[in-house]
């Protein structure tokens, strides 16, 4: 699949019983997940996530710019934000 035929796809992802569904950022051939995405994802408070990312960068298991993109969103309140997401590299290593 080329770049451009990946752009900004978005891949919905939900447990069989329904509780847990995370929709993940498809683009430039990896998958890309927000801080709150990930707490999700593991069953963890933000500050939990945020403090293994810190760690992961802080030991230089990986380069921060890297795995870090700031993508523009649009929250429900209609407002767009630009938000941090992590690449696959880094939801692994949190994982």
């Amino acid at each position: 699949m080329s770049e451009d035929n990946n752009r900004g796809e978005v891949i919905v992802y939900q447990s069989k019983d329904g509780l847990a569904r995370v929709d993940v950022k498809f683009e430039g051939e990896t998958v890309w997940l927000s801080l709150d995405q990930m707490a999700m994802l593991f069953g963890r408070d933000k500050s939990t996530i945020s403090r293994h990312l810190k760690n992961i960068f802080a030991e230089g298991e990986l380069e921060q710019k890297s795995v870090v993109a700031n993508f523009a969103t649009t929250a429900t309140d209609g407002k767009t934000y630009h938000v941090d997401f992590y690449n696959l590299d880094a939801i692994i290593s949190v994982g």
